[in-house]
């Protein structure tokens, strides 16, 4: 703000938000049809120039990360359940045949990503072979 310091800009400066005001206010008394309908266009294009940056600026590689360990999270904990749930005893009449086609259906189990690489770290370099 240091241009705000000297007098003639900060005259400049209301000079030029004074014109706008009364362009605005001349454009509407006009025609105050095609200033709204302006007005709409403007934000409809703010509004979409605003959801494309959010959606590219969502695609970082740490909320990637994140979203990943919430998902293992979930899992961890269905599991944890599942494993607490099988000591107490089940009566067989809770499911019907097909209810239990329908659930084994929609349990996927998602793709490992990570693999163990199995490293010779006790052999030292030969280093005359290279």
């Amino acid at each position: 703000m240091a241009f705000l310091k000297n007098r003639t800009s900060v005259f400049i400066v209301g000079v030029l938000i004074i014109l706008a005001l009364l362009g605005i206010y001349g454009s509407f008394t006009a025609n105050p049809a095609g200033f709204i309908q302006r007005i709409a266009v403007i934000a409809l294009i703010g509004l979409v120039i605003y959801f494309v940056v959010r959606k590219f600026s969502n695609s970082s590689p740490q909320k990637k990360e994140q979203r990943a360990f919430l998902k293992a999270a979930k899992q961890s904990k269905k599991r944890l359940q599942q494993k607490s749930g099988d000591s107490t005893i089940k009566s067989p009449t809770l499911g019907t045949l097909s209810s239990l086609k329908k659930s084994s259906k929609t349990k996927k189990k998602s793709p490992a990503h990570l693999t163990v690489i199995d490293g010779k770290k006790s052999k030292k370099k030969n280093r005359a072979s290279f």
